[in-house]
């Protein structure tokens, strides 16, 4: 009996070397191709591998750490989605009520569920500002709702008809959490989510507090003489300032330890109960009786046998992945600050974890 014992805690042993020898080789053949960022993975909420490379700053040659601070980009709506959850436990609202019943918008027949699954047909936010605004000032929710309302770009579908991703639907939904609460989506989101979880190092910030910190990883982007620098440099680059006080879409900074944190919440019931956290993981039946694969902030796979629940991010500079194998209980992070495409480093891990 101990014989057998002994042979399946060596092989269980050698398995888990060989996947993180693998796992280093992937990561090890992105620092190749000039990947400057920190990734993390792990098992059953051990970390199994982390490693870094680059730099903090590339025009001072600052180098990058495990620990330093990205801009998640997109990777935010994971968390406006979890504040709409838990609105919806707390009684304040329901996914299918229509979002006009919140908020004055030009746009009838849209549910919650519909901006939470991107099957809303808004049309972006973005375009409208770029258009009108006056880009010495910096907008907001008000200021968005009030230039949708005021310019109103016509719907792209019928809700429900299909799915289209929309920063604008995830605006919608943080004013929608701010006009239930009562209060400010920022520090709501510290109170019942980063603060919870001891995320210490998780937070929307200004972009004075992002100037504050000492362990922020700046965006960067090539120039013209193929030279890496602060992607702020850049005119494209600009909408993060002049639309720098949207609440829901983005705008969230943190570290991959603190990712970490929030993927393992997400096992258990410390913020909402296991049925919602399900329901944030299935997909959407579009009107046509097809299914989209988009929960609430998380894309699914299709296949029913290796559930995978994933979110991308990019902002100027920043390129992040979170991909969580369910079923496995295996988490893969990374995070990226000179505009590095994660495709492939993350398709190869996903493959690794899969086996």
């Amino acid at each position: 009996m101990f014989k057998y014992i002994s042979l399946l805690f060596i092989f269980i042993s050698f398995t888990a070397c060989t996947e993180k020898n693998n796992i280093e080789k992937i990561f090890n053949n992105a620092v190749s191709e000039n990947f400057s960022g920190s990734i993390l993975v792990a098992s059953k909420g051990e970390i199994i591998f982390t490693g870094a490379n680059g730099k903090r700053d590339f025009e001072n040659n600052i180098p990058l750490a495990s620990s330093d601070i990205f801009e998640l980009a997109s990777i935010s709506k994971q968390f406006t989605a979890m504040m709409v959850m838990i609105c919806k436990e707390k009684g304040l609202l329901e996914y299918d009520d229509l979002v006009s019943d919140y908020l004055d918008i030009p746009y009838k027949g849209i549910s919650i569920r519909n901006l939470l699954t991107h099957t809303s047909g808004l049309p972006d936010y973005q375009v409208i500002m770029d258009k009108f605004w006056d880009k010495s000032k910096v907008a907001g929710n008000p200021e968005i709702l009030e230039y949708l309302d005021k310019y109103r770009p016509d719907i792209l579908f019928s809700p429900g008809d299909q799915y289209r991703y929309s920063n604008t639907g995830y605006v919608l939904l943080g004013s929608i959490v701010e006009k239930v609460t009562g209060g400010d989506f920022v520090k709501l989101s510290k109170e019942w989510i980063f603060d919870p979880l001891k995320m210490e190092n998780t937070l929307i910030r200004t972009l004075e507090e992002k100037k504050n910190l000492e362990n922020l990883a700046f965006g960067h982007k090539k120039d013209s003489l193929g030279r890496y620098v602060n992607a702020n440099n850049f005119l494209s680059s600009d909408y993060t300032i002049w639309l720098g006080n949207r609440k829901g879409p983005g705008r969230i900074s943190s570290n991959i330890f603190d990712l970490l944190l929030w993927d393992q919440a997400l096992f258990t019931e410390n913020l909402v109960l296991k049925k919602t956290i399900e329901e944030a993981f299935s997909p959407y039946l579009l009107n046509d009786k097809t299914l989209s694969y988009y929960g609430f902030g998380w894309r699914l796979n299709k296949d029913l046998k290796n559930k995978i629940v994933s979110h991308s991010g990019s902002n100027p500079g920043y390129k992040t992945r979170i991909v969580r194998l369910l079923d496995k209980r295996k988490t893969i992070i990374i995070l990226s600050n000179n505009d590095f495409s994660l495709n492939k480093i993350e398709q190869n891990l996903i493959n690794e974890l899969s086996n």
